[in-house]
């Protein structure tokens, strides 16, 4: 069975850190990110990395404050986030996909997804 198993959310005070973990079973993918959705908004892209050779990217909202990272023995993939601000605060899922990189941003083109986890930050 696939599964991606999200753990690694809570509630931290603005300024703070938490570090999301996306733990894949059943397959190996070719690149996995994450997504998040605040209440009454849509899902939004957040990071994405490929498994095999390590490219990156963020959207602009989360750029030097959060960094993405894999452990390919481990087949799960990591969000460290840093300087957390209010805005942050939504349910955080893992994506992943068998395919190229390509269409990253698009919530579409990824085929699996977690169950999400809460991130909640407090001013």
């Amino acid at each position: 069975q696939v599964q991606l198993v999200e753990s690694g959310g809570g509630l931290v005070q603005a300024g703070g850190s938490l570090r999301l973990s996306c733990a894949a079973s059943g397959r190996t993918f070719a690149r996995m990110g994450w997504f998040r959705q605040a209440p009454d908004k849509e899902r939004e892209f957040v990071a994405a990395i490929t498994v095999p050779g390590g490219s990156i990217h963020y959207a602009d909202s989360v750029q030097g404050r959060f960094t993405i990272s894999r452990d390919n023995a481990k087949n799960t993939v990591y969000l460290q986030m840093n300087r957390l601000k209010p805005e942050d605060t939504a349910v955080y899922y893992c994506a992943a996909d068998r395919r190229g990189w390509f269409s990253i941003m698009v919530r579409s083109a990824w085929e699996r997804w977690g169950q999400g986890t809460q991130v909640t930050v407090s001013s």
